[in-house]
């Protein structure tokens, strides 16, 4: 199994980086396995960086930004992810169920190396809004 961390947990840490001094801890996700950001998650750390109040705070993030960007694996959006982010895109719709943009795309790329491989499966639960996205079973045809 592997986490794809989404920008906020990035935001956060970066955030308690700079209140105590403490730097970003994977240890409560150590049984998830390997820790890998989407593209669309670097993109927006780098927005973030951009827009800065000052230009102390622009190097203040660089760094940590920069720092994030080179020890976490970058899943590429590529025409697998493409095809995945339209599946997933088309089963949700097919559920009523919305999810934004950019949280879409952080859910499509494929499986991270060291996950069982595709294909994937999204579990929708009409009980509580979301879905669950893991890489151990089909999308379409299963019942489980």
């Amino acid at each position: 199994m592997s986490l794809v961390l989404d920008t906020n947990i990035l935001i956060h840490a970066e955030r308690c980086a700079g209140r105590e001094g403490r730097i970003l801890d994977f240890t409560p996700w150590a049984s998830q396995g390997n820790a890998f950001i989407s593209a669309i998650t670097a993109s927006e750390l780098l927005v973030g960086v951009h827009r800065a109040e000052s230009e102390a705070r622009r190097l203040k993030r660089s760094a940590f930004v920069e720092s994030v960007l080179a020890a976490i694996p970058i899943l590429d959006f590529s025409l697998e992810t493409a095809r995945a982010h339209a599946e997933i895109k088309a089963t949700l719709i097919a559920h009523a169920q919305t999810l934004g943009a950019n949280a879409l795309i952080i859910a499509a790329p494929p499986c991270p190396p060291g996950t069982p491989s595709s294909p994937r499966r999204l579990t929708i639960s009409p009980a509580s809004p979301g879905f669950r996205l893991s890489c151990s079973s089909p999308l379409r045809g299963d019942s489980g």
